[in-house]
This record gives structure tokens, C-alpha cells and sequence, in this order.
């Protein structure tokens, strides 16, 4: 089932980022909330805070030190704990790297460069938070492509939770990946993966599963992301 609001879904991610870090000390591990207007430092914020208690070693990284100076700003409590790439990787060039995990706040993909040198002198989890790190335009020798194709394959999926155009996308770890298809009063799940199914595999689940009734009725999704917004 599709959770009915940000909260719920945050509580969701929660649980999967937990059950992904206790699969093992180290991994590159991703979390998707793929929404337009959501607001996410917050998120991240409040993720970060309920994982605290658990989780060693535990940091924020954001891509940059306008982006940090926030996040401190916004969780003082907690300011410690949080830093800039940048400054993750001169920590880890004093101390010959790092452990405890990482929380990477959306990066771009002007920081693949960076994002790349933290993750391979950490040796503890990371977890990235919405990150955008795939940029065709980089990397235009194929030694360069191929380094940056098999970096970015060794990310597994945590937690998504993405909108398509006809219904909505979930996986929360360890479970397979959900497809879900809108209906006019809600939405109906219509299939699981053992991976995140393609755009062509996603139509042919759909025009399988067009006259399933599966499923539980869930708030619109224009509701959903107006609560996601709030």
C-alpha cells in the first residue's frame, strides 16, 4: 500500500534505511521521495534525528557550505553532525578516511566528483537522499563513462517512492519494487519487481492489469503532494 501522506512515508524510509544498514556495515544505499515542491532539507533533518539514536557515527553531508550553514542553522542541536562534502573530504584526507555512515542531501551532477572520493574513502554505509549524480554530458572519454556507469550501478535502492505518469512507484528494503496505477478514486497496486521495472515494463504491467481491482482506495495524488508540500 502507498502511504497516505510525507509522514507516513518517512516512517516508512525509516524502517528501510534501518533494515538496509543492518544487511551490512557497508553499502551505497539510495532513498527517493521523487516529488515536485518538497521541500527536503527537513526531511532529511528528521531522518537524520530519528536515525541518530541508532546509528554510530552519523552525518549529514550537503553539497555545499551555503547548503550546510542552513542545515545547521535549522537543527542546531545537531550541528555537529553535519557538514559539507567538501569538508567530509578533508576529514577524511587528515584521517586516511572515515567510518559511521553518511547522509548525502541531494547532490547534483556537479558533485559526482566529490560524491565519488567520500564514498570510496568511507568505510562505512552511505545513504543518498534524492541524489542526481547522472549527467550525460560528463565524462566524455569512454574510460571516464565507464568509471562513472559502474560507480553509479553499485547503488541499491533503500526506499522510493517516485510518481510516474499513469500511478506511482515504491520499494521499501527488503521488499521488491511495487507498481501502482491511478485510478479516478485512488490508487491500485498492480504488480512487484525484483527490480526497478523500466518505463516499457511499467506500460505492460499496466495494460496486463487493467481490470484488476487490487489493492486498497488512497488519497488522489494531487492530495498527496499538497501534503507533501506542507
Amino acid at each position: 500500500m502507498l502511504p497516505p501522506d510525507l509522514r507516513s512515508a518517512e516512517a516508512e524510509a525509516l524502517v528501510a534505511i534501518q533494515a538496509a544498514l543492518a544487511a551490512g556495515a557497508k553499502g551505497l544505499w539510495s532513498v527517493e521521495l521523487r516529488f515536485e515542491g518538497l521541500r527536503l532539507l527537513p526531511v532529511a533533518l528528521r531522518l537524520q534525528a530519528a536515525l541518530a539514536p541508532t546509528v554510530a557515527g552519523l552525518r549529514l553531508l550537503c553539497a555545499d557550505a551555503g547548503a550546510t550553514a542552513l542545515a545547521q542553522r535549522d537543527a542546531p542541536e545537531a550541528a555537529s553532525q553535519i557538514a559539507s562534502l567538501r569538508d567530509q573530504m578533508r576529514l577524511q584526507q587528515a584521517d586516511g578516511g572515515s567510518e559511521g555512515v553518511l547522509l548525502l542531501l541531494a547532490p547534483s551532477p556537479s558533485d559526482y566528483e566529490e560524491v565519488e572520493q567520500v564514498c570510496a574513502l568511507h568505510r562505512g554505509a552511505v545513504v543518498l537522499l534524492n541524489g542526481n549524480l547522472e549527467d550525460a554530458a560528463v565524462g566524455i572519454g569512454s574510460v571516464a563513462r565507464q568509471r562513472r556507469k559502474g560507480f553509479l550501478s553499485g547503488w541499491q535502492s533503500a526506499y522510493a517512492l517516485i510518481p510516474t505518469g499513469d500511478g506511482a512507484l515504491k520499494r521499501a528494503c527488503p521488499g521488491a519494487w511495487e507498481l501502482y496505477r491511478r485510478d479516478p478514486d485512488g490508487f491500485r497496486f498492480v504488480s512487484q519487481f525484483d527490480h526497478k521495472p523500466d518505463a516499457e515494463e511499467q506500460a505492460l504491467a499496466l495494460a496486463g492489469g487493467a481490470g484488476l481491482g487490487l489493492g486498497g482506495n488512497l488519497k488522489v495524488m494531487d492530495a498527496f503532494i499538497e501534503g507533501l508540500r506542507n
